[in-house]
């Protein structure tokens, strides 16, 4: 029994619920960009839309990814292409503005840089050691 009371301790064993999402918050509110979807999420995004329209009383995502995915796999590669290409140029456009972000972002970090540094290496209390302000160096000279 004792073995049990311990393995129900309430959040013990147990994932946190939306454990990532911090991270995502974060990195939209930075500005940063969001990666490009892939092929099969441009089909998806259509496919959700048709999906929805055809069964409207159906509420459930994991049916919808599960008829998505089966239409996918069925797909040839020609009925694929033109979802390819639409990712292809969504990467592409993702690729400019990432650049466009990251020559900002170290602009802006070098300023920041150069604005807390003060042009001196030292912190400041060596500064401080070196205006005569410990009393130990005045009594070693006497």
């Amino acid at each position: 029994m004792k073995g049990k009371a311990d393995a129900s301790k309430k959040g013990e064993g147990r994932l946190k619920a939306g454990g990532g999402a911090g991270k995502r918050k974060k990195a939209a509110a930075s500005g940063k960009p969001k990666r490009p979807p892939s092929a099969f999420f441009v089909f998806m995004s259509e496919f959700r839309q048709q999906y929805n329209a055809q069964h409207p009383d159906n509420k459930s995502v994991a049916a919808v990814s599960k008829a998505a995915g089966e239409k996918w796999r069925s797909m040839s590669d020609e009925e694929k292409q033109p979802y390819v290409d639409q990712a292809g140029q969504k990467k592409q456009d993702y690729e400019k503005t990432k650049a466009n972000f990251d020559k900002k972002e170290s602009t802006s970090s070098k300023k920041a840089k150069t604005q807390d540094d003060d042009g001196s290496d030292k912190s400041k209390s060596e500064v401080d050691d070196e205006d005569g302000g410990s009393d130990e160096e005045n009594d070693e000279d006497e």
